[in-house]
């Protein structure tokens, strides 16, 4: 299937963010990792401009700067929008409105445009689609994966999250997975227990972990899979 940019509604998170969601700890940040799925995040610019390593795959690095940037005006006034639909499954605490969420998710998008061109040449940002990646087996410590695998699990299905996970694992020593929770529904992903299940099956240890990061009420969690290969 061909991946068209008119299907993808870009949203990119902070450095900041990335540490939170996923726990990251100081010593954690020298790893070398993998973020998959990493759309238009400036975790990838913000990192490198500290002197740490990470790789970004997604699909949508196919694409322009120009054409990506395009796509984000395009489609940000329906994400506010969306967000002031469902106002109430959301934690307004440090972000106080969908205002200043639009604010801080733009200023991230921006640096990873500006970053794009340099970040494309020298080969961290990688056209990468799960659940088949292109990276040598055990090439990373840790693999990242950012509001797409459970959020989605209206779109993508218990198969295709196994094999995405089970690709992750093959690239990472360790994969974390954040959020937990369905894409405004506001309730865990129907695949996560089969997901843990199956991973143990195949000798992995999983674990789930409360983090200091909350957003959408009842995401303050995310699921670690440890593979012993």
């Amino acid at each position: 299937m061909t991946f068209k940019l008119e299907n993808v509604v870009p949203w990119g998170r902070s450095m900041q963010e990335y540490v939170r969601m996923f726990d990251l700890k100081p010593n954690e940040l020298k790893l070398n990792i993998l973020d998959c799925g990493g759309g238009p995040a400036s975790f990838n610019a913000e990192m490198t401009q500290q002197g740490y390593s990470v790789i970004s795959g997604d699909p949508i690095y196919q694409f322009t700067a120009a054409e990506i940037a395009r796509r984000v005006q395009e489609t940000y006034q329906t994400i506010i929008d969306g967000t002031k639909i469902h106002y109430d499954r959301f934690v307004w605490q440090e972000i106080q409105s969908p205002e200043e969420l639009g604010k801080i998710r733009l200023a991230a998008m921006n640096k990873f445009i500006a970053d794009f061109p340099l970040g494309l040449q020298q080969g961290r940002y990688v056209t990468d689609e799960l659940p088949h990646l292109s990276f040598h087996s055990h090439q990373f410590d840790l693999a990242l994966c950012s509001h797409f695998l459970f959020t989605y699990s209206d779109n993508l299905s218990l198969d295709f999250h196994i094999a995405a996970i089970s690709e992750m694992c093959r690239v990472a020593k360790e994969v974390r997975i954040f959020p937990l929770l369905v894409q405004f529904s506001g309730g865990i992903s129907p695949w996560l227990q089969p997901v843990i299940d199956e991973m143990q099956k195949q000798g992995c240890k999983v674990e789930i972990k409360q983090v200091a990061y909350q957003f959408q009420k009842g995401g303050d969690r995310l699921l670690t899979v440890t593979s012993d290969q």
